[in-house]
């Protein structure tokens, strides 16, 4: 947490798991909490989400679930966790977010996809009306069939109250043949009923490879993110290798005018498309400037012992036209930990203060061993 705009910072910790006081008594007796994520209501009460598990994925005796916590200190401290869902080794909860209403405190949305032994990953929902003193039961909300699942869902919460859901479907053909698109569901009613959902955009991501070896990067490449400006304008952006026509990833973006009923043709938003860009995350300032911010290949060189990544934010004015400026790089993606491809998380974070960007990324350092890489925040606007 931090009161002086990202200048000096303070560490705590809610009972997540049972590295930081979860236990059987408390809902937190987990052997991991992942993907966290937070929401920040009108009355500056913050809300986290966390995945909480123990075991490996669908194995037998494994155990999921979202928990939420609250703070009402700025995040300096947290209540005990509220159980929106737990579950044994036949499910795995996965890819949580959490969204407050900006204009009333009493509404908090959690979304998340709900992963099966027999491949399929409804997405789930959970809500509470009341400011967090309790939740609603947790429910699916779309259900993409058997063998198909949800990914990567995020809340938007328009003016008025309304919400949009952006995720990403994967289907999978009687052929075996994948297809991967990025879909919108509306409710308006603050999450009592849900719309069926509508076409974004198709996925057309590769995913990210080291170009001088050919090792994976563990990137974004299933998962958008999304933001709305104070009119209700819609913006997502995800990985796509449309604008290489294939050859490898780059940024694009989307945005809509109607709330999320229809949306406009994908523009891109990296300047160098000869190389590799990937994990984006979309802001829109209380101005109305939408920042991008995203990694990229551009200062690597040919040396197969080292991959330089730098970090960079785009801005614009009106979700086409971007100019770019550098957050920080080049830092050596190699030293990254490799869980499934080199790795720096499934998602990075971009908030503003004023007319300022404050990218927050993670990026590899030299210390390496035991201490591979490190949270980062930027001041922007960044020179």
């Amino acid at each position: 947490a931090s009161f002086d705009g990202g200048r000096t910072w303070t560490v705590t910790s809610a009972a997540f798991s049972s590295c930081t006081g979860g236990n059987a008594g408390n809902g937190g007796d987990f052997e991991r909490a992942s993907d966290p994520w937070l929401a920040a209501a009108p009355d500056g009460t913050i809300y986290a989400l966390s995945l909480s598990f123990s075991g490996a994925l669908l194995q037998p005796g494994s155990s999921s679930a979202m928990l939420v916590a609250r703070s009402a200190d700025g995040g300096m401290s947290w209540s005990l966790p509220a159980t929106l869902i737990r579950d044994g080794d036949q499910f795995f909860n996965d890819k949580g977010s959490i969204s407050a209403d900006p204009n009333d405190a009493h509404f908090v949305y959690a979304v998340w996809d709900r992963l099966t032994t027999t491949s399929n990953g409804p997405a789930w929902f959970a809500r509470t009306i009341d400011g967090g003193a309790s939740w609603e039961a947790a429910r699916p909300i779309f259900d993409p069939g058997p063998g198909n699942q949800t990914i990567g869902s995020q809340i938007a919460v328009l003016p008025g109250g309304a919400l949009v859901n952006i995720f990403t479907e994967i289907d999978v053909a009687a052929g075996g043949s994948v297809s991967t698109g990025l879909r919108a569901m509306r409710s308006t009613d603050r999450g009592a009923t849900w719309s069926a959902p509508v076409r974004v955009a198709e996925v057309q991501s590769i995913g990210t490879i080291d170009p001088q070896t050919g090792a994976g990067v563990r990137d974004g490449s299933d998962l958008a993110s999304i933001a709305a400006d104070r009119s209700g304008t819609l913006y997502v952006a995800w990985q796509d290798a449309r604008f290489s026509s294939g050859a490898r990833d780059g940024i694009a973006l989307t945005r809509s005018v109607d709330g999320g009923l229809s949306w406009s043709v994908p523009a891109g938003v990296n300047s160098q498309p000869g190389v590799a860009a990937f994990t984006p995350t979309v802001h829109v300032r209380d101005d109305g400037v939408i920042g991008v911010i995203y990694y990229d290949f551009r200062s690597n060189t040919s040396d197969p012992a080292t991959l330089f990544t730098d970090c960079w934010l785009a801005i614009s004015t009106d979700g086409v036209n971007f100019t770019e400026s550098h957050v920080t790089g080049p830092f050596d993606l190699d030293r990254a930990p490799n869980a499934d491809g080199l790795f720096l998380g499934d998602y990075q974070g971009l908030a503003s203060v004023g007319a300022d960007f404050r990218p927050f990324f993670v990026a590899t350092n030299a210390a390496g061993g035991a201490n591979p890489t490190d949270v980062f925040m930027a001041f922007g606007p960044i020179p």
